[in-house]
This record gives structure tokens, sequence and C-alpha cells, in this order.
């Protein structure tokens, strides 16, 4: 670790470019998945199929039921019909709506794109360049009509459909991108985890621009999170401090099951209901309050993500197992394969 507080570089790690995976296994829960138990530090290879075994009746298995828009549009400037690749964030908590543009350069305020038969004119501009812009037509029904799915950018040829970026379960639309580590789940398996005792709750986090932006400043301690809206309902949060008080553990899919989960987390690990906006950061240093383990996908260099895994497991620990799974030529990223730290 650097002296003088945790620097970006201090997550840096060499990712061969072929193992940025390109699409998803063909069957969601025949992904390969590393055992990682914290105690032992030992590493097992298995398949997600095999999650089953490592979890035991009354632990409960936390997920993110959110669903991806369809929210890239393509579009012309009006002025010189040159093209142009929006990705529509969610409204901007007024009559606008926040996106980001490709190219942005050109895109200043009072500038009009023509999506299909509609108009949006720029009205703002915010931090990190996110363009605010009204449409003449309602948003929702535009992405519907003529949206694509917004997948991450280091995903640049795939013949995956659109339902293989959405989890089996996602209920609520409003995501930027997919909770990841849940594409590896097939209704099947959540039946057989069910039917060994072990409780299956659903808390909301829309995903939003933060997957896609990287850590800028190298002192970590910088860097600003964007805020993504969450929601965890009373009887949810009333089910897992249940399940825990007995002894259950909670078992969270994905770093925003983790991020709402520890959002609404009290000093004493009690969760309390919520919904709202979070811009929780989570890297070394952090003390986890409600989360016993963790299934997650294996990340980007120098990402907030795998801040927060090396918050989780050591940062060492973290460096040790990506090397590994490296060695071992396991697939990276959105489409990759699975971890599990016990």
């Amino acid at each position: 670790m650097s002296e003088g507080g945790i620097k970006k570089s201090d997550y840096s790690f060499d990712l061969p470019e072929k193992l940025i995976a390109q699409n998803p296994e063909p069957q969601r829960d025949r992904s390969r998945m590393l055992v990682y138990d914290r105690q032992s530090g030992l590493i097992e290879h298995k398949l997600f199929c095999d999650l089953v075994s490592y979890l035991e009746a009354g632990d409960v298995l936390v997920l993110n039921n959110t669903k991806v828009m369809p929210s890239r549009l393509f579009g012309t400037f009006e002025s010189n019909g040159a093209a142009v690749e929006a990705l529509v964030l969610g409204p901007s908590g007024g009559e606008g709506w926040e996106m980001l543009l490709k190219p942005a350069r050109k895109a200043k305020v009072g500038s009009k794109i023509k999506f299909g038969a509609a108009q949006a004119v720029i009205t703002g501009i915010l931090q990190g360049g996110i363009r605010v812009a009204d449409f003449d037509t309602p948003v929702e029904s535009l992405l519907e009509s003529i949206g694509a799915t917004p997948l991450p950018p280091y995903i640049k040829k795939t013949t995956a459909g659109d339902e293989r970026y959405q989890t089996v379960y996602a209920q609520v639309q409003g995501s930027s991108a997919a909770p990841t580590a849940g594409l590896h789940f097939t209704k099947a398996l959540l039946e057989q985890i069910a039917a060994k005792g072990v409780a299956i709750a659903y808390l909301l986090l829309h995903v939003g621009v933060g997957t896609f932006r990287p850590v800028r400043e190298e002192l970590v301690s910088n860097h600003v999170m964007h805020e993504e809206e969450y929601e965890l309902s009373k009887d949810v949060a009333d089910s897992i401090n249940k399940a825990r008080s007995a002894g259950g553990r909670i078992v969270a899919v994905g770093t925003t099951s983790v991020r709402t989960l520890e959002t609404c987390a009290g000093e004493d690990g009690i969760l309390r209901p919520g919904k709202g906006k979070t811009g929780i950061f989570i890297y070394p240093g952090y003390k986890f309050k409600a989360v016993d383990a963790l299934i997650t996908n294996f990340h980007l260099p120098e990402s907030t993500l795998l801040m927060l895994v090396s918050a989780f497991m050591g940062r060492e620990e973290a460096l040790e197992m990506y090397n590994a799974a490296i060695k071992e030529k396991y697939m990276f990223y959105s489409f990759g394969h699975a971890c599990f730290i016990k």
C-alpha cells in the first residue's frame, strides 16, 4: 500500500485483452466460479451451479432486481447532420433528462438533436460532461420504440441478445447497466437454492453512470461517486434482520446489493428500510456492517468495484485472487465469470 493514503495505482494489474469476455457462457449457470475462503485463503475452481452447495439453510441471498433500460439512442445534430450517440441516464430532477453524448464536444447548450421523429434540446451541462436535455416526446416511449441496450464500451463485438444483459429476475426498469453478478442465475437455480432453505430477498439499486466512469483522482479518497437510486422495503429489511439475528449469513449478489445494504445498515448492523439516492464509496478501511459473503464478477483495474472487493477481503488477497484467475484464464467483466467470496 502506498504511503500518504490509498492510491488508484495500488489497484492496478495487467489483464490480457483476450480475457475480456465479449460473450456470456451459452448457459448462464454453467459459468466458471472461483471460490475464495477469507479465513483460510483457499481457492477452489467450480461452476456457478455449484453455488447451492456453499449456501446453508438460514442464509439470505440478496439480489438487485433492477432492469436495464434500452437507453442507447442514435441520432443526428440538426445543425449539420453529424451522427451522435446518447446514453440516457434518467430524469434530471426537473423536466429534463440526463444523458452522455458521443461525441460530446459539439453538444453545447441550445444544440438540437434528432432521435427518429423526436427532438431533444440541450439545456444544461453538469459535472462529468453529463448533458441535460428537454425532449418533445415522452422519453420512456422513445426508448421503448427505438432505444438499444447500452452494452459497456469494452464489449466491442458480441452475438448475445439483449435478454442476456438482463437478469432472469429483473423487474424495475431504470438502470444504465446490468448488475452483472446476477447474470449467472437461472430460475431453476434459484428454485434449488430456495428449496435448500435459503431465503431469497430483493432490493433495488438502479445502476448509473458511475459504472462507466473511471477513477481519475490518484488519491482514492478524492474520488466522488455518482449517486444512484435505491430502495429497501420494510418487509425485506425485517426478513434480513431476523435471519442474521438467528445466525444466518447475508450473501450479497453484486456490488450494487452490497452498496444498498451498507447504505441502509446502522452501526449496529441492523438494516433500516429506505428509499433515495446513495453515493456510498466503499474502499479499504471501510467496516462492513451488513454483508457476510459476496458473489461478484471480475472487475477492471483501478475501478471502484475492485476497491470494494478489496475492502471486503483485503487488497493483497484480492490482487492474489485476481492473479490466480488470470493464470487459470477466467474471463473478466460483464459477460465474464463469477467469484464467490465467503
